[in-house]
């Protein structure tokens, strides 16, 4: 029997006002229906939106400490059913179980550090400038948060978006990616569970050119975090922009692992297939980039192909899989539309390059671990991110090279450098143009206590995690006390 799933708006579970479903598969067995979820429409905004107004005017007033314990709880609770969240996310997007375990462990750790900066939303008190009299600010919530979150992590980001939000006393909207709506409807349960005022969280399934553009421009949601495309990312940037929403935006990457002639080649090996084919592929971190010096160019490109071509492809629900499917037939087609550009543009496919084939993997969008060399600067493999099993392998000279090619891209999220010269990794940490970048790691690997994002078309400036995040979900607010019984003038009157 198919299991039917309801938004939650207004403290219930409801149907939505189109009464229109949409199916949820497993990619890895797309005989396998999870079952049917809200195809919602804008009138399902308007009463998130009606609902998440009035539960904001209670959780405001919470003490940020106690809304840390609600926290605290929804970390204990994600602890206590990890490995059933963890099954929850591999059959609805495909990555091992290995993978949505750490999935689940972001969500934890993102909970209770969350739960700790309810007694940590700092302000300053300055001196001023004038006898007599006191100055300081403080963090004060802003209003509905709403919350538009990608598939590959269907746990982790959302966690990463609602926990700072709620715990800077804002109201959230969650709309999470069609594809995952299913670990969002648990998120949620779980939030629910742990004691957070149903009226402060509301979740709106469907498409994002309905449920998501609606979220974006209601006139009282007057803060927006996005992760997805960056083309999506423009129309939402250009939306908020024309109605002064404060926007978070965390969108693409073409992110290059860096490999010089001194490098550690077996730990090089090691990052460079965990960063290219972890989840698929299909991270804004992934290495989608081999950039090697010419040294260690030939015997790097032969170990490594030999080890893609043991990869073990199959359902992430069974032991033994290194790399799932990916999460949809359209993902799966424009891989295959990249495998002829890098062709037609002279690149060499060493490995891969096609559909994975054969007994169970007919049933799923697997796509086997594709390597290019012979990559140019500036083709298409270069510049373009492909979101899923595609490495573009490109030759340099020497690390001044290797650094123009990693910042020659209109992307920069993430980067990585294996180097045993002390000089080179602290000039990359300074030279390479991303947001984020490792010495003798790969490319991914974030930590839920430090900020993530990037620069140019990576985002927007904001970043996500960390403490940086609670700024962007809290206002400054500046307060005065004059106790010195006399009208005083401040500034330019005293000089």
């Amino acid at each position: 029997m198919t299991t039917t799933y309801k938004n939650f708006i207004a403290g219930q579970w409801v149907a939505p006002s189109t009464d229109a479903w949409f199916e949820n598969r497993n990619p890895a067995d797309q005989d396998d229906l999870i079952g049917l979820f809200p195809a919602s429409g804008a009138a399902d905004i308007d009463a998130a939106v009606a609902s998440a107004r009035r539960g904001f005017e209670i959780w405001k007033r919470t003490p940020a400490p106690a809304r840390g314990d609600v926290l605290r709880r929804v970390g204990d609770l994600l602890a206590s059913r990890k490995e059933e969240l963890a099954d929850i996310m591999t059959r609805e997007m495909g990555k091992p179980l290995a993978e949505t375990r750490g999935d689940v462990q972001e969500g934890i750790d993102t909970a209770y550090y969350a739960a700790t900066e309810g007694r940590r939303l700092f302000g300053h008190t300055v001196p001023s400038e004038l006898a007599n009299k006191w100055a300081m600010s403080m963090r004060r919530p802003i209003g509905v948060c709403g919350l538009i979150t990608p598939f590959n992590f269907p746990l982790a980001i959302p966690t990463w978006k609602a926990f700072p939000a709620l715990l800077c006393g804002n109201a959230v909207i969650l709309k999470p990616a069609e594809d995952v709506p299913h670990t969002s409807t648990v998120l949620v349960e779980i939030l629910l569970e742990a004691g957070l005022p149903p009226e402060v969280i509301q979740l709106v399934h469907g498409m994002g050119e309905v449920v998501g553009k609606a979220l974006v421009e209601h006139p009282h949601v007057p803060v927006i975090s996005f992760t997805g495309s960056t083309e999506t990312g423009r129309f939402v940037g250009e939306t908020c922009g024309r109605m002064h929403k404060r926007l978070s935006l965390e969108m693409g990457g073409k992110n290059a692992q860096i490999v010089l002639d001194d490098a550690d080649l077996d730990l090089a090996l090691d990052g460079v297939l965990w960063g290219a084919f972890g989840t698929t592929g299909q991270r804004c971190t992934a290495t989608s980039r081999l950039v090697l010096q010419a040294g260690i160019h030939d015997a790097f490109v032969a170990r490594l192909t030999e080890r893609a071509k043991g990869l073990r492809l199959g359902d992430g629900r069974k032991a033994g899989t290194d790399v799932g499917p990916l999460v949809s037939e359209a993902a799966r087609a424009k891989v295959e539309r990249y495998i002829e550009i890098g062709t037609q543009q002279g690149a060499s496919l060493v490995c891969g390059g096609a559909r994975a084939v054969g007994g169970a993997l007919d049933r799923g969008f697997f796509f086997q671990p594709t390597i290019f060399t012979n990559v140019t600067a500036g083709s298409r493999l270069d510049q373009e991110e492909i979101f899923g099993p595609v490495l573009s392998v490109i030759k340099v000279r020497s690390a001044e090279e290797a650094f123009a090619v990693n910042n020659g891209v209109r992307y920069g999220l993430s980067s990585s450098v294996y180097t045993s010269n002390v000089n080179v990794a602290f000039r990359a940490l300074q030279e390479l143009d991303n947001g984020i970048t490792y010495v003798n790691a790969p490319t991914i690997g974030a930590e839920a206590h430090l900020p993530f994002g990037g620069v140019k078309e990576t985002g927007n400036g904001h970043r996500e995690g960390g403490w940086e995040v609670y700024e962007f979900y809290s206002e400054t607010k500046v307060g005065y006390v004059d106790y010195s019984g006399a009208l005083q003038r401040a500034q330019i009157d005293n000089y």
